[in-house]
């Protein structure tokens, strides 16, 4: 097993996240089985009751050597091979006290499993003051001061920047961080994050992984990075536009819901248009908003109005709820695509029994049994679940590929009360998928409806660049106009809508030049 560990310094947030990825991206276009994990230096902290505001992405760490190793082995793929790369991202930034612990774990971990098979990729920021326009370099030999005092040494140095390097700045961290200059890698701002894997590529990132590592690497052309660059270059060139209204409680942040962002993404550019995401703050939808900022009151339903499509992520809390339901409201009646996941699922079934059915102070969403009312951490129904179609003729079974079932990743501690089904039913509103048991109700539907749909899961967790999630690319295509076609043609793209459907996978590419998109069973 080969390790990378991917370090960041000077300021959080610098994207260690996409060099990760994009790392993993072009290791597994190779020919590599690849893995990732992600690490946040918070302990005794259950960080998945944070606010988004407070933190963007909360994950727990526990036992960390022994448990990298463990993990790291766990296979990704449906073909239940071994991965061969753990890529390994630690969140923070070097020098943070709360990620001390974790910097001395992974000191430790590279004597452990032997220096041929760690290495460290350090990302820094080269700032370029707009007041001279000279790219600084004292951040970053600060921070790989720092790092090296701490016992980690880094292999390579990826400086990130608006422009690209100039030669004599590459020259001089090269000098003053003790790293040749082909181990300073540029990754300056570009047109899309999809270009960075091969900005890395470009830069003999593989190259020296494969010689630092002894990968088994076979220096071929790679046609999943062909498909990539085909991708990516499409991404640039998109003229049509699609609009998703999102309406939640945290978009002050748009990182808040980057997991959301980034499926609609995937599932915009596979239907070849542009996304454009229109903000909502539901509580903005509200009456009380009307008479005390009508202005914000009428700018939030102009912005609803005019979307081609309604989204309603997850979220905790009272707070905004109404709005969301007014938003849910409108899209139903209106006929306009709607997709709610997790609490906007339960809040589509609230409205529905709310308007529909007339019930008034009647309780749809119950604690799950497993739920302690008390304490609020650690009580989640969490990780990957099984759902059950329970309809053949069901729009979201057609869009996961006709499957018999699905296994999606949960986070949520309340359901919808599984005794008041039959209810909706007889009404329009169908259940479509249910847990194993047949006592959670995973998957809404509604009849003679362009597209009204709610998960309890979340999706967007698993969608990928050229593997987007079902229920967004659902989304998407309803919003573009271009759902019952895609239907009617057994779920199949038109010619200048296929690229590729492998990049999800980790296992070592096939021959995907006929491989249509999105074919996800």
């Amino acid at each position: 097993m080969k390790y990378i560990l991917v370090t960041g310094g000077v300021i959080s947030g610098i994207g260690k996240g996409i060099i990760a990825s994009s790392v993993g991206t072009i290791l597994k276009s190779c020919g590599l089985h690849v893995t990732a994990i992600k690490i946040d230096p918070y302990i005794n902290i259950d960080a998945g009751t944070f606010s988004p505001y407070e933190h963007v992405v909360p994950h727990i760490t526990d036992a960390i050597q022994e448990w990298v190793m463990k993990q790291a082995r766990i296979s990704v793929d449906s073909d239940g091979v071994e991965p061969q790369v753990c890529v390994i991202e630690l969140g923070g930034t070097v020098g943070d006290i709360e990620s001390m612990p974790f910097i001395e774990a992974f000191r430790q971990f590279q004597f452990k499993v032997k220096k041929e098979n760690f290495c460290n990729i350090h990302v820094s920021l080269v700032p370029q003051p707009n007041t001279t326009g000279e790219q600084k370099t004292k951040p970053t030999q600060n921070s790989v001061r720092e790092l090296r005092g701490l016992g980690l040494s880094p292999d390579l140095i990826m400086c990130r920047c608006t422009s690209p390097l100039e030669t004599a700045v590459k020259e001089k961290i090269s000098m003053f961080c003790h790293v040749e200059p082909t181990q300073v890698i540029c990754v300056h701002d570009v047109s899309s994050v999809y270009r960075v894997p091969l900005l890395l590529e470009d830069q003999g990132v593989v190259s020296y992984l494969c010689q630092r590592l002894s990968l088994p690497i076979e220096m071929r052309p790679r046609k999943m990075l062909a498909k990539w660059k085909e991708m990516a270059d499409r991404s640039a060139r998109l003229l049509e536009h699609v609009s998703i209204a999102l309406v939640g409680k945290y978009t002050k942040l748009s990182d808040s819901y980057t997991s959301v962002i980034k499926a609609l993404e995937h599932s915009a550019l596979a239907v070849n248009h542009k996304l454009e995401v229109k903000y909502i703050d539901s509580a903005d939808l509200e009456t009380t908003t009307l008479q005390n900022e009508p202005v914000k009151y009428h700018e939030a339903w102009q912005k609803l109005c005019s979307s081609h499509g309604v989204l309603v992520p997850g979220g905790f809390g009272v707070r905004g709820t109404e709005g969301k339901m007014l938003a849910i409201n409108w899209a139903r009646k209106q006929n306009k695509p709607f997709l709610g996941v997790c609490l906007g699922m339960q809040l589509a079934v609230c409205e529905f029994a709310r308007n529909v059915l007339g019930w008034e102070g009647k309780t749809i969403v119950i604690d799950m049994p497993e739920h302690n009312p008390g304490q609020m951490g650690g009580t989640m129904r969490l990780g990957k679940r099984r759902t059950i179609f329970k309809s053949s003729t069901s729009v979201l079974r057609k869009l996961y590929g006709d499957v018999e079932y699905v296994d999606e990743r949960h986070r949520h501690r309340f359901e919808v009360n599984p005794e008041l089904k039959h209810h909706f039913e007889k009404r329009g509103l169908q259940f479509v998928g249910e847990d194993v048991e047949g006592e959670r109700m995973e998957v809404i539907e509604l009849d003679d409806h362009c597209y009204f749909v709610g998960v309890q899961f979340h999706p967007e967790f698993t969608s990928r660049p050229i593997k987007p999630s079902p229920p967004y690319f659902g989304l998407l295509l309803a919003a573009a106009g271009k759902l019952q076609s895609y239907l009617a043609k057994g779920c199949r793209l038109s010619p200048r809508d296929t690229y590729s459907d492998r990049s999800g996978s980790s296992s070592p590419e096939v021959d995907i030049s006929e491989l249509k998109f999105p074919s996800l069973s």
